[in-house]
């Protein structure tokens, strides 16, 4: 039986890495060893798993099914394993956390830096990305989700919502005048922060509004920033520009064109949950909704 779960493993290795060779390379394994571990998978079964060609692996009808089954199968394996440590009885072990990449360094940071004091059985690993991950794929444990969420699995707990906010700094509107509704903003120079919208309009509802870019930029700090110099008006979230606008950076503009706000999740797997995400979440969530409530106001 463990040859079996070994070779299921190895199996579903090479299916994500797309080819035996790249798998081989994953688990340190001889490429001939890998191709035999599957060949006796099928031979067990009397089915073709996968087909080989120069594009990679590709699975057979049999194949699709068997290795969701086996991905199964292997996680009620590591599961077991895990409860048998006693993750299920204690908070320890390590918890993998994803957030935006603001969002963690002003919200997840302190708030991971204080559960790990009092929890000091428990490590964490947070990566932070402003591109969705895959659970599975990368052992995330819980991720932080801005936005409404598509119909899946995985279980999800809200702890607030933030705005999606134009602001500019009051020298840049004392000279260029402050505009009083969304079509203004084709009067004056904007800075697009690319991850939210478009470079050559921005949506406001129903409607969308033509703007030019004098600057485009892959992150909010970087439109924060250029914004908080005078260049022109930005559109970022709520959160990444409450520093800048209570300390006067940064003001605030076209309030009454705001679109709904974005919901705020934790996300995370179904199943019985191991004590140190329970912890987690209980811990997070309501420091969270209390960091996040004055970002709807």
């Amino acid at each position: 039986m463990v040859d079996r779960l070994d070779s299921m493993s190895i199996l579903v290795t090479a299916v994500d890495a797309g080819s035996f060779t790249a798998g081989a390379r994953e688990l340190g394994m001889p490429l001939a060893t890998v191709s035999r571990r599957v060949a006796e998978l099928e031979e067990r079964l009397g089915a073709q798993l996968v087909t080989r060609s120069t594009r990679g692996l590709a699975l057979t009808e049999a194949g699709v099914t068997y290795v969701a089954a086996c991905r199964r199968i292997l996680e009620q394996v590591a599961e077991a394993e895990r409860a048998a440590a006693g993750e299920f009885s204690a908070p320890r072990g390590l918890l993998t956390v994803t957030a935006p990449i603001v969002f963690g360094r002003i919200h997840m940071v302190p708030l991971i830096t204080a559960f790990l004091m009092a929890y000091p059985d428990v490590d964490v690993r947070l990566h932070q990305g402003d591109r969705m991950v895959s659970f599975q794929e990368e052992h995330v444990d819980l991720a932080v989700r801005i936005g409404h969420l598509p119909d899946s699995s995985l279980r999800a707990r809200r702890v607030g919502a933030v705005r999606e906010v134009v602001c500019a700094s009051p020298a840049y509107l004392a000279a260029q005048g402050e505009p009083a509704r969304a079509e203004d903003l084709a009067h004056h120079d904007c800075i697009t922060f690319e991850n939210l919208m478009g470079a050559d309009r921005w949506r406001f509802g129903d409607r969308q509004v033509r703007i030019g870019s004098r600057l485009i930029v892959n992150t909010a700090d970087a439109a924060i920033c250029a914004a908080a110099a005078g260049l022109g008006l930005t559109r970022v979230l709520s959160y990444q520009v409450a520093e800048a606008v209570a300390d006067g950076r940064l003001k605030i503009v076209l309030t009454g064109d705001e679109p709904e706000a974005w919901p705020v999740h934790l996300l995370y797997g179904g199943g019985i949950l191991p004590q140190k995400l329970r912890a987690f979440i209980d811990f997070a969530a309501p420091r969270l909704s209390a960091a996040l409530s004055g970002n709807t106001g």
